[in-house]
């Protein structure tokens, strides 16, 4: 077993980490090993200016700033891995800084958008039923998508209407959902997922063939339904959408943190931002001292 077969084990087995974040170090990982191929450097013999030789060749892919930051973060966790097992001596990331990445509000969806998108699947089909439901559960509760497709059956509680979800870093946290969400559940289990369940599934959402349906097919579901929409909706945006409209209508960044399963209330404040945006409209529509001449 080779160093990089050694680390993506430790993220898997003492680490936790879910199969999508492992799967991005290893893609990341081997791409920097293939690079030590090309310029004959053994991976004990790597310092800061072979990490910065392979940033300028990332900036000279097209590599947006976001992925290489991206790419850099996975370097930085392999090599302090390598340190502490004592493979290399020093760290040569440690003077290595990720390049400055331009902050862009997220893209989200007005009320009218969202309901029209959650009127569109045909609720007398059997997999229109299923992709109702999908839009619906996104929205109603801000999970991410390899969240959604990891629900079971036996994580919904329907008296309290809450759903338990194994999100990041295997943490267990609890999301809500309404009315509307609860009846769709009911008529999907009964008049959908019956149909669909050959395979005695434990799983909430099943593709056609009776199987764990994917993140992929997630996407691919949203896709279809959101040819009205000015702009690409995707899971993510339909995540981005619950947070800014609960922060709309007066709810807490604390309770949106916890809802969302952010770990630092800094990556929740980005929504706030949103919010901001909006009420500057207002007061400019609104107030007669904003109002240009």
């Amino acid at each position: 077993m080779n160093e990089l077969d050694k680390f993506i084990e430790y993220l898997s087995v003492e680490k936790n980490y879910s199969k999508y974040t492992i799967s991005d170090y290893h893609d990341n990982l081997e791409l920097f090993l293939k690079y030590l191929d090309s310029i004959d450097m053994p991976l004990n013999r790597v310092d800061d200016n072979t990490i910065r030789n392979y940033i300028v060749v990332m900036y000279n892919d097209k590599l947006s700033k976001k992925s290489i930051s991206q790419h850099i973060s996975s370097l930085r966790s392999f090599f302090k891995y390598l340190v502490n097992n004592k493979y290399i001596n020093e760290d040569p990331t440690l003077l290595i800084s990720n390049p400055k990445v331009d902050k862009r509000l997220p893209h989200s969806l007005s009320v009218n958008e969202v309901e029209d998108m959650l009127a569109k699947p045909k609720q007398d089909d059997t997999l229109g039923l299923r992709d109702a439901l999908i839009l619906e559960m996104l929205y109603s509760t801000g999970v991410r998508v390899s969240e959604l497709v990891s629900i079971k059956l036996g994580d919904i509680n329907y008296s309290d209407k809450t759903i338990k979800i194994l999100g990041k870093g295997s943490k267990e946290r609890y999301v809500l959902f309404g009315t509307p969400c609860a009846n769709l559940i009911t008529k999907y289990l009964n008049d959908s997922r019956s149909i669909l369940n050959v395979k005695n599934s434990d799983y909430l959402f099943l593709n056609a063939r009776g199987g764990n349906i994917t993140t992929r097919a997630i996407r691919d579901i949203i896709d279809k339904y959101d040819t009205d929409i000015n702009g690409h909706v995707s899971p993510h945006t339909l995540r981005h959408t619950f947070a800014t409209h609960m922060l709309n209508e007066g709810a807490d960044l604390k309770s949106v943190q916890e809802l969302l399963g952010h770990e630092n209330l800094s990556t929740t404040q980005i929504y706030t931002h949103v919010s901001n945006e909006r009420l500057r409209n207002v007061y400019l529509k609104t107030h007669p001292r904003a109002r240009e001449k």
